[in-house]
């Protein structure tokens, strides 16, 4: 029985299914066995290879080792492809949130993923993901933070319930500014 290709979409969502949830065999599923990803990182609050090649390393780097210290994961696409579509490629912006297992200290990050795509099997071929701003906030400011992060829709969102939602927090100002700048 042959299984039908993949949306573009369904690939993002297998994606999450493997970063947020720990669950290494969903980005199996999603990046070709040879992927490639890139990090490009604009803070030092985080740290990653600058690059990972074939689907094992990418899922050693961004399932296994990412959920050994981080929990809590939550992570918004702020664009969506169109249902159905498989594309070569799809940029979007993105949100985090997440708590340190060890510290209970908070993360909200933000930046952007740039997609590319093979055709067949349609697949993750590359992805570049640029890391713009990491805020760290103190532990008790998790139950403001998640209690926002919740509430949005998951795992596409957009900026307005993003802003609207926002805790007063001065430490979430960078990423609020990035994410209220100009879209792509």
């Amino acid at each position: 029985m042959t299984h039908p290709q993949p949306t573009s979409e369904q690939l993002l969502r297998d994606y999450f299914h493997g970063k947020d949830e720990n669950r290494p065999l969903y980005i199996a599923r999603a990046f070709a066995p040879d992927a490639r990803l890139r990090m490009i990182l604009k803070t030092q609050a985080i740290a990653f290879p600058s690059e990972v090649e074939g689907e094992p390393g990418i899922a050693d780097t961004l399932a296994r080792k990412f959920g050994q210290t981080y929990e809590n994961v939550y992570t918004f696409y702020l664009a969506r492809p169109a249902a159905g579509a498989r594309l070569d490629q799809f940029v979007c912006d993105w949100m985090v949130a997440m708590t340190d297992k060890a510290s209970g200290q908070v993360r909200v990050g933000c930046g952007s993923y740039d997609w590319r795509f093979q055709a067949d099997p349609h697949r993750v071929r590359e992805l570049t993901i640029t890391i713009d701003a990491m805020e760290m906030l103190p532990a008790d400011a998790a139950g403001a933070v998640f209690d926002w992060i919740t509430a949005l829709p998951y795992p596409w969102t957009d900026r307005a319930a993003i802003a609207a939602g926002a805790p007063a927090l001065p430490a979430l100002r960078p990423v609020l500014d990035y994410l209220n700048r100009a879209s792509l």
